[in-house]
């Protein structure tokens, strides 16, 4: 955060009081200050010097991505969120956040304000530029993620120390890369539909941001990180779609043997041998070879499978 000495008192005692009587878990609230030039500093450290579990962490560069990065290498929670400090976002959404974090189901949560779930209240401009960004990451990266924007997000500590020295962004596409890259590595990103009330007092230089975005959208594309560690490490594999089950079936057990056996697929002489096999119905039962009773049995354990 930066200059934010209007509303870093109440919505820290706010947050706290939450903590200490509503969240199971407990919590440390870290206050991360980029380099603000008001009182947000001397307010913060006199909150950390008030309130148990709050400390203050101060730096001279501005920055999203540069502020997350730095508390979350240092930390030693198990699960690692962040917030905006306007508290735009429900809180009694945290802990549905960090409950998939806690229980292993998940690697990364992230508050959604685009889903149906979502109760939103905000200007038509920011939300269509939201929707508008969103829409350009599915068509560019492939993303499948619904807002990678919202100041609500949470990751697994031990995952974090493996994405975050990959993370190249220092601003606010920050929060696009570190997703982009937890998807890309087989990560779940689990999402929580949000209450969220908008900032009319919100600083975020639009047009700087959308071409740092863009910016960082064709990096990503042109990247190639080596994500095959993380993969290995904490990926899930993904499931067949049923969809093309069949097809991959074919192909694994009657096309691929026969090209790795270095032979031809001739559909005429299978054919005629199919015709031979029915001729050879009609003999009788103790006259037909050993070869044709173990070729048809074998036909119908094949089947009984598909």
């Amino acid at each position: 955060m930066k200059n934010e000495e209007n509303d870093l008192g109440p919505n820290i005692r706010r947050l706290r009081e939450f903590l200490d009587t509503a969240f199971p878990f407990p919590a440390e609230v870290c206050i991360a200050d980029n380099g603000s030039t008001d009182a947000t500093y001397e307010i913060a450290t006199l909150l950390a010097a008030e309130l148990p579990g709050v400390r203050i962490v101060r730096l001279e560069q501005s920055g999203r991505g540069r502020a997350l990065k730095q508390v979350w290498s240092e930390s030693t929670a198990e699960v690692l969120a962040y917030m905006d400090v306007d508290l735009s976002t429900n809180l009694n959404a945290l802990l549905p956040l960090v409950a998939p974090l806690f229980a292993g189901h998940s690697d990364v949560a992230i508050g959604t304000r685009l889903s149906n779930g979502s109760r939103v209240v905000r200007r038509p401009k920011r939300e269509f530029i939201s929707r508008s960004y969103n829409l350009l990451l599915r068509a560019t990266l492939s993303a499948h993620f619904s807002d990678a924007q919202c100041g609500f997000k949470a990751i697994r500590a031990d995952v974090a120390r493996e994405l975050l020295p990959l993370v190249q962004d220092t601003s606010w596409f920050f929060d696009t890369e570190l997703l982009v890259l937890a998807e890309k590595a087989g990560l779940r990103i689990h999402e929580v539909p949000v209450d969220w009330v908008d900032d009319l007092d919100s600083r975020v230089a639009i047009a700087k941001t959308v071409g740092e975005d863009l910016r960082g959208i064709g990096r990503l594309m042109r990247s190639r990180v080596d994500l095959e560690p993380i993969r290995q490490a904490y990926g899930r594999p993904r499931i067949l779609d049923p969809r093309t089950a069949l097809a991959a079936r074919v192909l694994r057990e009657a096309v691929a043997p026969r090209l790795l056996a270095g032979g031809r697929c001739d559909w005429g002489q299978r054919r005629r041998g199919k015709q031979r096999e029915e001729e050879d119905t009609n003999v009788p039962h103790t006259a037909r070879t050993p070869t044709l009773r173990r070729s048809r049995a074998k036909q119908r354990v094949l089947g009984t499978f598909t």
